[in-house]
């Protein structure tokens, strides 16, 4: 996988560039991972995309191989920000955003940013278990609002045991958690920077205008599939029932035996309805 060309120095962000070359005509795929995740979440889907279109696959800012700036802007709204300054920096269009949880309710911010912005650069959204509205906080973002026991515990189990534990919680078949997924996630988190930025991005986790936002969802007029676990335990299955009835132009479609990774769950079931949505809109 290529890496994306220079950002501004102020926008710290990862970006991995891959599939076919931008230019008219091409489709771009920009993919934005869950909290305490990277683009390591998106291999499954990463080379089918990269036969259809251009992919940037992005850390956010603090996540993965991002800079990890000890500047206390890690919520959802300041990451948007750097988002769509990266659209604008490569000049990207005919864009599809796809996020997953804490990256889907990124990709709609997102997405109400190019709007506000016109252009049309904005063609279709995925949101994958996005965090969407106001819900009970999963327990990672309950525990950051006491940040030095957090990072204590943290660094005493390490990163690997505190991902493995993770990932079994929030899939639907725990023994299927290996040790690929576990390295994986667990690669990025093992410096203190890391586990700081880690904390502060759950400490700021729900939006400060989460209303003001929400009430902006009907004003998305774009075409959008909506992906969701019925098992679900971290965003429930409601949140996305809600947002495909607040999106004017969205299909929701639930998969059973599934929890909040549909793309890593099941990755060859939920890369059929993506593609699908694809060849129809």
């Amino acid at each position: 996988m290529r890496s994306g060309g220079a950002l501004p120095t102020d926008v710290p962000l990862h970006v991995e560039r891959s599939g076919r070359e931008p230019g008219a005509g091409v489709e771009t795929f920009l993919l934005l991972h869950g909290y305490g995740a990277s683009t390591f979440m998106w291999r499954h889907w990463t080379p089918l995309l990269g036969r259809r279109g251009h992919v940037v696959a992005i850390d956010m800012k603090g996540f993965g191989r991002a800079p990890r700036p000890d500047d206390d802007r890690y919520a959802p709204e300041h990451q948007a920000e750097l988002v769509a300054r990266l659209v604008a920096a490569h000049d990207l269009w005919n864009l599809t955003l796809v996020g997953h949880s804490l990256g889907g309710g990124v990709a709609l911010l997102t997405a109400l940013a190019l709007q506000d912005e016109g252009g049309g650069r904005l063609r279709r959204l995925v949101v994958v278990a996005g965090a969407a509205y106001d819900q009970k906080l999963p327990p990672f973002a309950r525990l950051a609002g006491y940040p030095r026991a957090s990072a204590l515990a943290f660094r005493a189990l390490g990163a690997p045991r505190v991902v493995r534990a993770v990932l079994r919680s929030v899939v639907h078949d725990p023994a299927r958690v290996d040790d690929e997924q576990v390295r994986g996630y667990a690669e990025p988190l093992g410096t203190r920077d890391a586990v700081r930025a880690l904390i502060a991005a759950a400490r700021q986790i729900r939006p400060q205008e989460l209303e003001r936002v929400t009430a902006r969802y009907r004003s998305l007029d774009v075409p959008t599939l909506i992906l969701w676990g019925r098992e679900d335990r971290v965003v429930p299955l409601w949140v996305g029932q809600r947002l495909a009835r607040d999106l004017p132009d969205a299909r929701l479609h639930v998969f059973d035996r599934c929890g909040h990774l549909p793309a890593e769950e099941l990755p060859d079931e939920s890369w059929a309805v993506l593609e699908s949505f694809f060849d129809e809109r």
